[in-house]
């Protein structure tokens, strides 16, 4: 491909599949040297990290998710860039070093907080070594993964985030027309998010309840990310996500419904009537646990079919992982990883140490659980994230199957006291933390793959992070529950609270094993129609609200798509990843952004109040129509239709950025 090709492609053709990944040409070739590991890099994105990291643990105990600090760190980077003149390595070191805070504090957040709930306030040393721990190991088990999930799978595992976090990285380097169709998507998508999430003028989940059959419900979490998170990932992913989705909100919710309503009695696990349940509450009390069990089963398949590959990269490792990368005896720079023995002893090192140090209460059988656990869900992790991108990585219901088992093998041994209750969780927040660490690390090595970095360079990046990020997370966590008191109405901490449950449950004989088995057997059930099960359970586990909009994005991408000529089929990818790319980015930023006012407003109402001054007649208008009924087949209010209309406008957008421009002006 001719220079002047590749500047209209950005990244290039290849860079979204076509090619062999070892025949894969870089940004930045494997042959120049530019400045990469930094002392600039690394304390911009330290103080990255800590700031993405702290947004994302007042958002995770507040709604239960977190978003991906990638691409707004890299937007971040890019900003810097133009200042300092950095080069592309040094601002993709940035994003690396920066993510690696947010993914962290997501660890930390979904489960630690369950030591709160349960009245085990923990020590400040005790969140500092428990997010140590699962953050190395996630880093060092994602080393061995990156030849196959990275390499092997280019093309097959699309890696949204990164591959969106490298297109905006190469745009920002090369400028012009390619950087303002990201910023275009920054901007818009900032606009959108704060419009809606700071000041309110439009529902951000309106959904729609199904007349005539009790329990159906859809709706959308409509937010610029998701849906360029679902032009990134394509519509047959998106598409698999939403079956899974659809399964749980239009048939078994309804099924519980109507078979439960008649119960004079809560059935197990809830503690309210069937007949007194939403479609939400009903999600949370059984969907969750199908889902857990699903997102098992689809772990343990994506773990044997990597199984060969991964077990060819450590032998490579032990014969010498350097050798022969170029033909010439010589590594490539771009496929120069920590040496595997650096895997295999540091995961000894700190399977002892977690065994060793008092604020980690397990003995060697938990200790053993914590390093097993977390190779098995750290490839789970980094394979589910390639399918569907970091923000709707499943870490919770990944962490949900290590409760169980962990609880389970406690329960056989008699530790079912106080001891055993901490140190279930205990295991279950290393092994979370190595998740989400993991699922970031992918991400990042994609990106890196996709730029021409040096893979060595990024891992040691991620470690520097974890270890900056934990030495301030636990101040966080315990500012914020100072302040909100974490499990209360203001901060409710769901998956912490559902955490707490697992353990709880298993460990007093009280948990739903039935329903988890019910998950499995449905996702054997898909995986022998010959479609893989993964995205489908991890749809199955998640609200389909996050799965709507993702499939609008991926049916935008499709029908866009749809030409006989090639070329022109790349580059209308190519330029709607682009846009797509800026509409996570602008959408992440100002989530991160509205946290941040919220903390310091102290409640959300004031940035709505404000909204509604300024906005009186959109919010006006919805809020008076909330209750009007929109024909016989849909129940919901105007409000609903409103924002679905303004989401259609900015799906629209995409359309726009996807077809408008011809071959000149690229």
């Amino acid at each position: 491909m001719s220079q002047t090709e590749n500047e209209r492609t950005c990244l290039g053709t290849d860079a979204y599949g076509g090619v062999d990944g070892d025949e894969y040409a870089p940004y930045v070739g494997h042959q120049q040297a530019i400045p990469e590991f930094t002392i600039r890099a690394i304390l911009t994105g330290v103080l990255v990290g800590i700031v993405f990291g702290a947004a994302n643990a007042y958002i995770g105990l507040k709604v239960g998710m977190t978003v991906s600090a990638s691409i707004p760190a890299a937007v971040v980077a890019i900003a810097f860039a133009r200042m300092r003149r950095a080069s592309v390595l040094e601002n993709n070191m940035v994003q690396t070093v920066g993510s690696a805070g947010e993914s962290l504090a997501a660890g930390v957040i979904f489960t630690i907080p369950a030591l709160i709930v349960l009245g085990f306030i923990p020590e400040l040393s005790k969140i500092f070594v428990l997010s140590v721990i699962g953050g190395l190991l996630g880093v060092l088990f994602m080393i061995p993964l990156r030849r196959h999930l990275i390499v092997r799978e280019h093309g097959r595992l699309p890696y949204p985030e990164g591959t969106a976090c490298a297109e905006v990285l190469v745009a920002g380097d090369r400028g012009g027309t390619l950087v303002k169709r990201v910023m275009a998507g920054v901007g818009l998508g900032a606009l959108y998010q704060f419009l809606m999430e700071g000041f309110g003028f439009w529902q951000d989940r309106p959904s729609w309840n199904v007349r005539g059959v009790p329990g159906a419900q859809i709706g959308g979490e409509i937010t610029p990310a998701l849906l360029g998170v679902g032009f990134v990932i394509g519509p047959r992913i998106a598409g698999l996500m939403l079956a899974g989705g659809a399964i749980a909100w239009l048939v078994i919710i309804p099924i519980i419904k109507m078979m439960g309503s008649g119960l004079a009695e809560p059935l197990y696990p809830a503690t309210t009537l069937v007949s007194q349940m939403e479609p939400i509450d009903i999600w949370d009390n059984y969907i969750r646990y199908i889902g857990a069990g699903a997102v098992v089963f689809g772990g343990l398949v994506t773990l044997i079919k990597a199984l060969p590959t991964m077990v060819r990269s450590f032998r490579m490792g032990v014969a010498g992982f350097g050798r022969g990368g170029d033909g010439t005896g010589r590594a490539k720079r771009t496929a120069h990883d920590l040496p595997v023995k650096y895997v295999v002893w540091g995961a000894v090192a700190l399977g002892l140490l977690t065994w060793a140090v008092p604020q980690i209460p397990v003995n060697l059988v938990g200790a053993i659980l914590i390093v097993v656990f977390s190779f098995f869900f750290v490839t789970v992790s980094s394979s589910i994230v390639g399918l569907i991108g970091s923000s709707s990585n499943p870490a919770s219901g990944m962490t949900i199957a290590t409760l169980l088992a962990t609880s389970l093998i406690f329960l056989g041994f008699g530790w079912t006291g106080e001891a055993g209750i901490i140190g279930a969780i205990s295991v279950g927040a290393v092994v979370c933390i190595a998740i989400c660490i993991a699922g970031d690390t992918s991400q990042d090595l994609k990106t890196g793959f996709l730029v021409g970095a040096t893979p060595r360079r990024q891992q040691m990046g991620e470690m520097i992070g974890v270890l900056t990020s934990a030495l301030v997370i636990g101040w966080i966590v315990f500012f914020l529950h100072r302040v909100y008191g974490i499990g209360s109405d203001r901060l409710p901490a769901p998956q912490a609270v559902l955490m707490s449950m697992v353990v709880k449950g298993v460990l007093t004989l009280s948990l739903p094993w039935g329903l988890v088995f019910i998950g499995v057997f449905l996702a054997a059930c898909i995986e022998l129609l010959g479609v893989p099960s993964l995205p489908f359970a991890v749809g199955l586990y998640l609200p389909v609200r996050l799965s709507t909009p993702i499939m609008v994005g991926g049916l935008v991408r499709l029908v866009t798509e749809r030409t006989g000529d090639t070329r022109l089929r790349h580059e209308r990818r190519e330029r709607g990843v682009l846009y797509a790319s800026g509409l996570i980015a602008g959408g992440a930023i100002i989530g991160l952004f509205v946290a941040f006012l919220e903390n310091a407003l102290m409640q959300r109402d004031q940035l709505v109040a404000a909204g509604e001054r300024v906005g009186a007649v959109t919010g006006g208008l919805a809020r008076f129509f909330e209750t009007i009924h929109l024909g016989d087949t849909w129940t919901g209010g105007l409000g609903g239709l409103v924002a679905f209309l303004i989401f259609a406008a900015l799906t629209a957008t995409l359309v726009v950025a996807v077809w408008r421009g011809s071959r000149a002006e690229q």
